[in-house]
């Protein structure tokens, strides 16, 4: 008879059990329905990934969908169900306004963390500045705008980014060739500017924003030279997190993009990989992910 009884209660415990787990689930299940319905009353349209971005600024967007954000956003896509539609807008003065706070697309694809016009995601890659310089020209192991050769040398720097403060506490800046950090990107394009007087002789070394060096030095023929500026002091920082830009009211929508980061991120290394995007752990180690031909 006790063990009768024993077993009984062990039955209606595990009855139990079963029941709450039922129950635990179904709530799990309705706070994540909830969780996407709330996302989707944020977005301009819920059946539609409404991505703000230039058509023109490789390696990141074009009109022909060639660039790395283009492909993030093809994935994203992708992992929602939705459609993919873009507003295009240049990447200059105006463009939040003009796109996200228009309330005419819910997404910018690449946006450094900390910047208030936008409220940020998680980061989806971390790089810095760089330097290229072409193989063989006696700098292949350059890596500090502090190196003593660089006296004399003709130096690229885009006008007001963060590398040139360092331009000039080295005191480069008399032989320095400046671009403008500012320009219509349907019609010019510093960076391309920059890789055309580097491979010309113009300049001996060019300093860019990581992305850019290793797309514009992997196209190069022969491939050129870049190493990412790591060991300056004294100054502004030089590598920083990369996330995507939303609206500061979309909370749920953010929530959704960082899960969705999370659970793709060893698909997105490869994506930037494959684009010649020099990429940082948070110890500044380079991460190697053997990436697809695109």
């Amino acid at each position: 008879m006790p063990i009768i009884i024993a077993n009984s209660a062990r039955a209606m415990l595990v009855g139990a059990m079963f029941c709450v787990g039922l129950a635990v689930a179904s709530v799990e299940r309705s706070r994540a329905q909830g969780a996407g319905l709330d996302a989707e009353l944020e977005l301009v349209d819920p059946k539609v990934l409404r991505v703000c971005a230039d058509p023109n600024n490789l390696p990141f967007s074009n009109e022909k969908g060639e660039g790395f954000e283009n492909r993030l956003a093809e994935l994203l896509a992708a992992k929602l169900h939705k459609r993919l539609a873009y507003v295009w807008y240049p990447q200059a003065t105006g463009f939040v306004r003009n796109t996200l706070g228009a309330h005419r697309c819910d997404l910018i694809p690449g946006f450094p963390q900390g910047d208030d016009l936008v409220q940020s995601t998680n980061p989806y890659y971390r790089t810095a500045y760089a330097l290229v310089v072409k193989p063989n020209a006696g700098l292949d192991d350059l890596d500090t705008l502090s190196d003593p050769r660089l006296k004399g040398k003709r130096v690229g720097i885009v006008a007001g980014t963060p590398p040139a403060t360092y331009v000039v506490a080295n005191g480069l800046m008399r032989n320095a060739k400046s671009y403008p950090l500012v320009v219509d990107t349907r019609v010019d394009s510093s960076a391309q500017a920059m890789m055309r007087d580097l491979a010309s002789g113009e300049i001996d070394v060019g300093v860019l924003w990581g992305p850019m060096a290793g797309y514009y030095a992997k196209q190069a023929n022969p491939p050129m030279r870049v190493k990412l500026l790591l060991k300056e002091s004294g100054g502004p920082p030089l590598a920083y997190r990369i996330g995507m830009g939303v609206r500061a009211t979309d909370q749920n929508w953010k929530r959704l993009l960082n899960r969705l980061i999370a659970e793709n991120r060893a698909d997105i290394n490869r994506l930037l990989i494959g684009f010649g995007v020099p990429l940082l752990d948070e110890s500044d180690q380079p991460i190697t992910i053997d990436a697809p031909a695109k």
